[in-house]
């Protein structure tokens, strides 16, 4: 299906809404505390505002995928940007606190929408090397989009705690550019696969380890880097600012890995640097050296998530794109949920400079047990 070049810079620009989930209200957050004052655990419910959405897209993910498998995906798409900038901008103009955690559950059904959809449109446009490039430059558009939002939200949220939520209007800028440029696939399109028949089942299970393991980054390195180490929430930005540019170039390598290798080998390689970064973070002595773990992180995240996507695209049918990619939405963020939950008791024993040391070193054993005996 042949596509104009502004078709792929909506399709991309699409893409970068699905970061937005989180990050830029992330810096609200503390604020909301002065706020609420005579709101009981309000400390708590605060992180809720984080975890809420990404709850609701894992669970939902696969009903979604099979409801908007019914509509035309264009229709589904400016539908889902109306609800995703009603939704998001609540914290707008919500007055109590159950109203606001009931909108940013209901923000995260906007966001899986949007998932499911924008990556089924991938499915559809692109075929083969053509798709694993573009796979490439939307994951670079999404960290870079990440970082944006980040300091954008930033700014916001020193005026006030709620601006950073106005933020989410920007879906409805983004209507007239879907109803000009996203065209419809053609129905009858049909699979294209590279690497031979696969199960979708063990690519979401893939999905759902690489979030467990890669989410480890935002969820336990800034207690590393201010309660262990004294770094001030600027440096800690900074230092995490350095994963979101090397993610992006991760993730544009990763059309040349395709030439040389198959999409699970392209899995083995970059869990291998994941898991060599976190050694590395376990021997840190001084927090300035984390500005060359980042990026290691940030690099090998990026070859990962442009490969797993791309992976379930080769080995979807054109029919049922929408909920593969409703499964797969699911399997991610039900990774990212767990994540904390799953190695907290690890933390809480070993400390949490000593978990990155164990959690790298496990990595490291079972992909080397993995390539002695020939699995890989």
């Amino acid at each position: 299906m042949q596509i104009s070049n502004t078709t792929k810079m909506t399709l991309l620009l699409l893409s970068m809404l699905s970061v937005m989930s989180n990050v830029a209200i992330i810096t609200s957050l503390p604020h909301l505390r002065d706020h609420f004052l005579d709101v009981e655990s309000i400390d708590f419910l605060s992180r809720l505002m984080i975890t809420l959405p990404s709850l609701s897209i894992a669970i939902l993910s696969p009903f979604l995928g099979h409801l908007l498998n019914r509509f035309s995906k264009k229709s589904a798409l400016i539908f889902a940007l109306l609800f995703f900038s009603v939704t998001g901008s609540a914290g707008l103009y919500v007055v109590g606190i159950d109203a606001l955690l009931m909108s940013r559950f209901m923000f995260g059904i906007a966001v899986a929408m949007l998932m499911i959809l924008t990556t089924a449109l991938v499915g559809d446009y692109f075929s083969q090397e053509e798709r694993h490039k573009y796979m490439g430059l939307q994951s670079a558009f999404t960290s870079l989009g990440g970082l944006l939002f980040l300091v954008g939200g930033g700014l916001l949220s020193d005026i006030d705690w709620r601006y950073p939520f106005g933020v989410y209007l920007v879906g409805v800028l983004y209507i007239p550019l879907v109803k000009l440029f996203i065209k419809e696939p053609d129905s009858h399109a049909k699979m294209q696969t590279s690497d031979g028949p696969a199960s979708l089942g063990k690519i979401y299970f893939l999905a759902f380890l690489l979030m467990l393991v890669f989410y480890i980054l935002p969820t336990q390195m800034p207690f590393l880097m201010i309660q262990h180490f004294g770094a001030s929430g600027a440096l800690t930005g900074s230092i995490i600012a350095t994963a979101f540019v090397f993610n992006a170039l991760g993730a544009m390598s990763f059309s040349r890995l395709k030439k040389r290798f198959e999409f699970k080998h392209i899995y083995f390689i970059g869990m291998s640097i994941v898991g060599v970064g976190f050694l590395l973070i376990g021997l840190v002595q001084d927090v300035h050296y984390f500005f060359l773990t980042s990026p290691i992180l940030g690099f090998g995240g990026g070859i990962l998530m442009t490969n797993i996507v791309a992976w379930m695209l080769s080995q979807s049918e054109a029919k049922t794109r929408v909920k593969s990619s409703g499964y797969l939405t699911s399997a991610l963020f039900f990774g990212q949920f767990a994540s904390p939950v799953v190695f907290y008791p690890i933390v809480a024993v070993v400390g949490v400079q000593n978990f990155f040391e164990v959690v790298g070193g496990l990595i490291v054993l079972v992909l080397v047990g993995l390539k002695v005996s020939k699995r890989v």
